[in-house]
């Protein structure tokens, strides 16, 4: 039996923000995707699967753009001296290759797979070790592989970027038929239900010019990421007419208003980071940012050939911010929590000369519902940092209750938390805070705080069983007192079942005393720097838990 009692504003604890639920309404769905992971890990990776309730697992990153999936090698870019290193013995190829591997580990474990499939027309020429920059072929360079030191950075001792490479001594050329043929070979060999369910159209081409130079030198166009985006996705969506493809995957919120010969010719005539005064690719399209001109064109194309071959806007998006890393001092942690409002703040500022920027996800949305409706919005890339910290927990709470709340459609972190570390428990709160599976509801409901940077919550309604469920995150440095109104539903509650995850046991989701509902009203203690779930049970569930307490 769990004991039921009424709590008190403790003496010690401060008023806090109140709290508003308004479930009359039939609300919103929540995707489940936007619990996802990039390379979730395998160490323990059914638990880490299971008990977080992941649900897609994404192969991106930079080294995919270079990814040849017949001889299963990729070119790793400016991360690692611009060098192809295979990822197999090469025995049995392609069917052995690790992105086979990678997905058959989903299809197991019952997860979607997001593929990015190469656009950038090069991947490496065959299985062997070479490098882009050869300091034999082209002199001289700051940094060498320590274990291959004929490999450079591709950058010459006075700073300058080498210039001049021939991309041939990685890599080969390739077009669209490349990509078209990797999927057609997936949906041969894993049959429709055990395929590729989702396939982005590369990875930030907004930094090709800088992550891939030994092939991509020039700063990318408007027309470079529409061009290509447009013909891959067609010979994609012919090879697999039911993938979900998703596209452009820039990589930050400068590349959705403008293209890099933007940026450079801007640089050339104002401050750094201040291209606004001659963007002159944005103004020979008519003057529109680059994601609107994205979707306007693969709209048009639908409306020329009948064929939609955009499912889902896809973007990355890190705060602006500088958060990641380790958990930092108090001012770091406090810019950490207060970073999320990027996603959906209007007022977030955002510097570089831009007034445009106006709160990520709906700017998003308005800009979809302008050019292409039904177009749904992915977040692939994103992260907080100090995911081995309280701090970085509450950071990526609040996250995704803004995910679900802004309905992203999917969102998948990058650097994932481990299985017990504190990031973790952000996941479980949502997806199995009692460990036996109960999870946020399905379906989003209005809650709001009076003060949202001290006490957030995020509310929805559970469709099995109707509970109400509302996540209350206090990101403040003290232990509130807040009080908890529900409106709009015609449920004579009389408890609340209460789950947290804070400092004082980061190992563990504590299930606390029931608390009693009036009114209905909820007073609660919410201890600082912790997550709270309540659990309001559906019409069929409701009990008195005085005649428990007397049993």
């Amino acid at each position: 039996m769990v004991a039921v009692i009424i709590l008190s504003p403790l003496q010690a604890a401060e008023p806090g923000p109140r709290i508003s639920i308004d479930a009359s309404a039939t609300g919103w769905e929540i995707s489940p995707y936007i619990y996802g992971v990039n390379f979730g890990p395998e160490e323990d990776r059914e638990a880490y699967f299971q008990e977080l309730g992941i649900p897609v697992n994404r192969w991106g990153g930079n080294a995919t753009t270079r990814y040849n999936w017949k001889l299963d090698i990729t070119n790793r870019a400016a991360d690692w001296f611009f060098e192809n290193l295979p990822d197999s013995d090469g025995v049995d190829l392609p069917d052995s290759s690790i992105f086979n591997r990678f997905h058959e580990k989903n299809v197991e474990m019952g997860v979607d797979t997001v593929l990015t499939a190469p656009i950038i027309g090069w991947t490496p020429k065959d299985r062997e070790r070479a490098c882009g920059f050869s300091v034999a072929k082209y002199g001289p360079q700051q940094k060498t592989d320590p274990w291959w030191e004929d490999c450079g950075n591709g950058v010459l001792p006075n700073g300058q970027n080498l210039t001049g490479n021939d991309p041939h001594d990685t890599s080969v050329q390739i077009g669209p038929e490349f990509a078209q043929e990797w999927i057609a070979y997936l949906k041969s060999r894993y049959g429709a239900s055990g395929s590729v369910r989702f396939c982005e159209l590369d990875n930030e081409p907004d930094c090709w010019h800088w992550t891939h130079r030994d092939v991509f030198p020039n700063p990318f166009s408007y027309d470079d990421v529409v061009n290509r985006g447009i013909s891959h996705a067609a010979a994609i969506r012919a090879a697999d007419p039911g993938i979900k493809i998703m596209g452009p995957v820039i990589a930050n919120w400068m590349g959705y208003f403008s293209s890099g010969v933007d940026w450079y010719s801007g640089w050339s005539t104002g401050p750094n980071w201040v291209w606004w005064g001659n963007p002159i690719d944005r103004n020979a399209h008519e003057g529109v940012p680059l994601i609107r001109w994205y979707l306007r064109k693969m709209r048009e194309y639908e409306e020329q050939h009948g064929v939609r071959i955009l499912d889902y806007l896809d973007i990355h998006a890190y705060p602006y911010e500088d958060v990641g890393g380790d958990p930092g001092d108090a001012a770091k942690q406090a810019r950490r929590l207060r970073a999320v409002r990027y996603y959906w703040d209007p007022e977030y500022p955002v510097d570089g000369g831009t007034t445009e920027f106006r709160g990520l996800i709906p700017m998003m949305r308005d800009w979809i519902a302008a050019e292409y409706p039904g177009t749904r919005l992915a977040i692939t890339e994103y992260g907080f940092g100090a995911l081995d910290h309280i701090n970085g927990a509450l950071a990526q709470a609040e996250a995704l209750g803004v995910f679900g709340r802004e309905r992203v459609d999917m969102a998948t972190i990058w650097g994932p938390p481990g299985l017990n570390e504190p990031g973790a428990f952000a996941w479980r709160m949502y997806r199995n805070y009692d460990g036996r599976g109960a999870a946020f509801g399905e379906r989003g409901v209005t809650a709001t705080s009076d003060d949202p940077d001290q006490l957030s919550v995020f509310a929805a309604v559970r469709q099995g069983d109707g509970a109400l469920t509302a996540v209350i995150i206090n990101k403040s440095l003290q232990e509130l007192v807040t009080e908890v109104s529900i409106s709009g539903r015609r449920i004579r509650w009389t408890a609340a079942q209460v789950y947290r995850y804070s400092p004082s046991d980061l190992t563990s989701i504590i299930r606390q005393p029931d608390v009693f509902v009036s009114g209905p009203v909820v007073s609660l203690v919410v201890p600082a720097q912790s997550i709270t779930m309540l659990e309001f049970p559906g019409p069929r569930e409701i009990r008195n838990p005085r005649r428990e307490e007397r049993r």
